[in-house]
C-alpha cells in the first residue's frame, strides 16, 4: 500500500519536496504585485459597459494627479508663485505627464489685442488678482482652496497609467518638489494611489508572514513543549506557504490587494491540517503502536478527514469565485489552490518527517489527565448534561444575532480602505476638507434628435443641472460645457459677465471662437460627433449608501426639470461603478455561501453516507456565518467587497471542525464502541484538536492587528472572535443535536 511506501521511502519524499521548495523560492521573484481601480469594477454590469463606451469617447475622469502646494499665510505671494510656476513647467516635460494646469499658467484671450495674458502673474497686481480668483468658482475647490492658503497643479497623466509608470512619476515629482523645498505638499490621483497602496501590499506580506511565524511558534511552544514538535509544525505550515507562493508565480497569477491574506490562509489550513495529523500521530504511538504502524493509521483516519476539510474549505473559497469583482474572485481561486497545496505538503512531507520522531521528542508528557483532556471532559459532560440550557442559550444567540444583522449596512466609504497613519491617507483627507473630495460624480449628456451638444437648448438644459449641483452643497469642482460658455462670454461679451449669453445669436457666435479656440479645452467636453457632452465634478466621501441616496435624488429632480426631448443623462464614472461593488458583494455573498453549502452538502453525504449526519453537519456551521455578520452590525462595520472574504474563511474554519469532529465519532461507532464512549473518544481527541487549532488561528488571525490597512485589521478580529461561536457550535450545540437525532 503507497502509506507503507511513504514510510519506506520518506528519505526520498523529504528530498522532492527539498527540490521543490528550492524551485518554489526561484519562482518567487516571478511575482507580480497589481493594484488598479478598474480591479474592483463588477464585471458585466451595465453602468460599467456605459461607461467603457463613455470613455472611449471622452477622457476617463481619474487620469489626473493633483498636487496642492501650501503657502501660509496665502500663496498670492510674488516669490511663491514665481517658484510655482517655474516647478509647473517642469513638471510638464516629466515622464507620463500629457500636460498641466494652474493658476499661473492659465492664460486669457484678449479680443482687442488677440494676444493671450496670464490670469495670475508673479508680478503682477497680486491684491486684485486675489480677490477675482477667490470669488471664481471655475477656480476655488478646482486648483485653489477657498481661504488661498494652497494652490493645485493639476497633472493629467496617460490613461490607465500602470504600477510601474506611477512609480517612476511619483519619484520624479518628489524629486522636483525636493528641488524647490516647498513648505508642505499634498498628492490626490491614480498614479499616487497605485504606487503607495502597491508598496503597501508588498509590506503586509512581508509583516504578515514574518509575524505569523514568530506568533505561531510562540503558541505552539506552549501546546506542544518540545522544539521538535514546534519545527515539525512550522516547516510544514512554512513549507505550503512557499510552494504555494512559487505555483502562484509558476502559473502567472499577480497579487493584488488581497495578497496580504495568503500568508494568514495558509496558516489556517496547514496549522489544522498538521495539528490533526501530530495529534492523531502521538495518541497512537502513546497506545503502543510502532511509527509504522502509528503513521498508516493516521493517515488512514485523519487523512480522509482531512481530504474532505480540505475539499469542504475549498468549496468555501471558491464560493468568491461567484463574485462580480476581480480581486475577491481571484482571491477564492487562488486560496482553493492554496488549500489543496497545504494538504498535499501535510500529508506527503509532514507524515514522512514525523516517522523519524517518537512521542518524547514531540510533545513533552503529563501524568494524569492533563489540562486539555479535562477541558474537552468537562465540555462533554456539560453537553449531555445540560442540553436545555445549551437550547436556550442557542435560541437567545440567534436572536442577538439577527438584531445584530439588521443593522449591517454597505455604507463603503474610500478613506475606511486607507492605511493607517500615512501620507496617502492625511493627503486623502486634506483634499476632502480643502478641495471637495475625491470621489468623481459624472453625468454622460446625450443628446436628442436633431439636437447638438453644442446646441444653446441643450447647454441651457446643462446649466440647470449645474446650478442645482452647486445649491445642493455636496458637489464641489464642476466643470461641465457651461463652463466654457461662461467663460468665453465673460472674455468677449461688452458686460464681462460670467454668463451664459443671452440670446441664442450670440451663443452661436461664441461657439465659433470656442472652435478657434483649442486652448479653451472642449475636446474634454464633446465627442467627436458632437452627440454627447460630459459634467464632471467630485463628492466628499459620504459613503457608497448616501452617495447613491443623493444620486438617485438628482435622477428624480431631472425626471421633474430637464426637457427629455432636447437631452437624456445618466451618472456615470469610476465613482458609481465602484460604489455598485456594495451591492454585488451583498448579492454574490449570499449566492456564493448558497452554493458552498451545496458543495459541501454533496462531499459530506458522500463522506458520512447517512442523510442524518448531513444535516446534522450543517447545522453548526451556519451559527459562526450569523455571528460574523452579527458582529460588523454591532460594530457599525461597513460589508464591502475585503471585509466580505470573512464568510469564506469562516466558512471554512467552521466546516472542518465539524468534520474532524464527526468522522472520529463515525470511526470509534464503526470500531463497535457505544454512543457515549464514542463521544468520549471524540472529544479526547479531535475535541483536543479543535481547540488547539483554534488557540492558534486566535493568534495567527491578530497578526492583521500589526497591518496597517483598516479592512485586514477589522478581519483579523472578526475572524479571531468568531472563532469562539465555531468552537462553541461545534463542542456543545452539535453533540447536543446528535444526542437527540442520531
Amino acid at each position: 500500500m503507497w502509506i507503507d511506501k511513504l514510510v519506506d521511502n520518506r528519505k526520498n519524499v523529504l528530498i522532492t519536496f527539498g527540490v521543490i521548495a528550492l524551485i518554489s523560492v526561484g519562482l518567487l521573484f516571478t511575482l507580480k504585485f497589481s493594484f488598479t481601480f478598474e480591479q474592483f469594477f463588477p464585471k458585466g454590469d451595465d453602468d460599467l459597459e456605459f461607461f467603457q463606451q463613455f470613455t472611449q469617447e471622452f477622457e476617463t475622469d481619474d487620469n489626473f494627479l493633483l498636487v496642492a502646494i501650501e503657502n501660509n499665510p496665502t500663496v498670492f505671494d510674488k516669490e511663491f508663485l514665481t517658484q510655482f510656476s517655474a516647478f509647473a513647467k517642469e513638471a510638464a516635460q516629466l515622464p507620463h505627464v500629457v500636460s498641466t494646469l494652474g493658476l499661473t499658467e492659465i492664460e486669457i484671450p484678449n479680443p482687442l489685442t488677440f494676444s493671450n495674458t496670464k490670469l495670475l502673474d508673479p508680478n503682477g497686481d497680486l491684491v486684485t488678482a486675489k480677490e477675482s480668483i477667490l470669488s471664481d468658482e471655475r477656480f476655488v475647490y478646482n486648483i485653489i482652496n477657498e481661504s488661498g492658503t494652497s494652490l493645485v497643479l493639476n497633472i493629467k497623466n496617460e490613461e490607465s497609467i500602470a504600477i510601474a509608470e506611477s512609480q517612476v512619476l511619483m519619484d520624479d515629482l518628489r524629486s522636483l518638489l525636493d528641488k524647490y523645498a516647498f513648505e508642505d505638499y499634498h498628492f490626490l490621483g491614480r498614479a499616487y494611489f497605485q504606487d503607495e497602496l502597491s508598496n503597501m501590499q508588498k509590506r503586509e506580506v512581508m509583516i504578515s508572514s514574518t509575524v505569523s511565524i514568530v506568533l505561531v511558534s510562540f503558541i505552539l511552544l506552549l501546546l506542544y513543549r518540545k522544539f521538535a514538535g514546534v519545527m515539525i509544525a512550522l516547516v510544514s505550515i512554512g513549507l505550503g506557504l512557499l510552494i504555494f507562493m512559487g505555483l502562484l508565480g509558476l502559473l502567472g497569477r499577480e497579487l493584488n490587494a488581497m495578497a496580504a491574506f495568503y500568508p494568514v490562509l495558509m496558516l489556517i489550513v496547514g496549522t489544522s491540517d498538521v495539528v490533526h495529523i501530530m495529534s492523531k500521530y502521538l495518541d497512537e504511538m502513546k497506545a503502543g503502536a510502532s511509527k509504522k504502524l502509528a503513521i498508516n493509521t493516521t493517515i488512514k483516519e485523519i487523512g480522509k478527514a482531512t481530504l474532505m476539510t480540505s475539499l469542504t474549505t475549498s468549496a468555501g473559497f471558491l464560493s468568491l469565485a461567484t463574485s462580480k469583482v476581480a480581486p475577491i474572485r481571484d482571491f477564492g481561486i487562488n486560496s482553493a489552490l492554496g488549500v489543496m497545496v497545504a494538504y498535499v505538503t501535510v500529508i506527503f512531507f509532514t507524515t514522512a518527517l514525523l516517522s523519524y520522531f517518537d512521542t518524547s521528542k514531540l510533545i513533552k508528557e503529563k501524568q494524569g489527565p492533563g489540562f486539555w483532556d479535562k477541558l474537552t471532559g468537562g465540555m462533554n459532560a456539560l453537553s449531555r448534561e445540560r442540553p436545555k440550557f445549551i437550547w436556550l442559550s442557542t435560541v437567545m444567540f440567534l436572536g442577538f444575532c439577527g438584531w445584530g444583522i439588521s443593522m449591517v449596512t454597505t455604507n463603503y466609504k474610500i478613506e475606511s480602505n486607507l492605511p493607517l497613519r500615512t501620507k496617502i491617507t492625511e493627503d486623502f483627507l486634506y483634499f476632502e476638507k480643502e478641495y471637495g473630495g475625491f470621489r468623481p460624480f459624472e453625468f454622460a449628456i446625450i443628446t436628442e434628435d436633431a439636437y447638438t451638444a453644442t446646441d444653446y437648448q441643450v447647454i441651457k438644459e446643462v446649466e440647470k443641472i449645474e446650478n442645482h449641483l452647486r445649491e445642493s452643497n455636496k458637489v464641489k469642482a464642476i466643470v461641465s460645457p457651461v463652463t466654457l460658455y461662461k467663460s468665453i462670454n465673460e472674455i468677449f461679451s461688452f458686460d464681462k459677465q460670467y454668463a451664459l449669453a443671452e440670446t441664442e445669436e450670440q451663443f452661436d457666435k461664441q461657439t465659433t471662437l470656442i472652435e478657434k479656440l483649442p486652448q479653451m479645452g472642449q475636446a474634454v467636453l464633446f465627442s467627436k460627433d458632437n452627440q454627447k457632452t460630459r459634467l464632471s465634478s467630485r463628492i466628499n466621501d459620504l459613503g457608497a449608501e448616501e452617495v447613491k441616496k443623493f444620486g438617485l435624488q438628482i435622477d428624480d429632480w431631472m425626471d421633474d426639470n430637464i426637457d427629455d426631448s432636447v437631452i437624456s443623462v445618466r451618472r456615470t464614472g469610476t465613482g458609481l461603478i465602484l460604489d455598485k461593488n456594495a451591492e454585488y458583494v451583498r448579492d454574490n455573498l449570499l449566492l456564493g455561501l448558497g452554493l458552498a453549502l451545496i458543495i459541501v452538502s454533496i462531499l459530506m453525504a458522500l463522506l458520512f453516507r447517512d442523510i442524518k449526519m448531513l444535516v446534522i453537519s450543517l447545522v453548526p456551521n451556519i451559527i459562526p456565518l450569523l455571528f460574523a455578520a452579527a458582529v460588523l452590525g454591532w460594530v457599525g462595520i461597513e460589508l464591502e467587497a475585503g471585509i466580505s472574504i470573512v464568510f469564506a474563511i469562516v466558512f471554512g474554519i467552521a466546516v472542518d471542525d465539524t468534520i474532524h469532529f464527526l468522522s472520529k465519532f463515525k470511526i470509534s461507532r464503526d470500531k463497535g464502541m457505544s454512543f457515549e464512549d464514542a463521544m468520549e473518544r471524540t472529544f479526547k481527541e479531535t475535541g483536543k484538536a479543535i481547540i488547539f487549532t483554534s488557540i492558534i488561528l486566535f493568534f495567527g488571525f491578530l497578526v492583521m492587528l500589526f497591518s496597517i490597512h483598516p479592512p485586514s485589521v477589522t478581519i483579523g478580529l472578526l475572524i479571531s472572535i468568531t472563532l469562539f461561536s465555531a468552537i462553541i457550535a461545534d463542542l456543545l450545540l452539535l453533540p447536543v443535536i446528535m444526542r437527540k437525532w442520531m
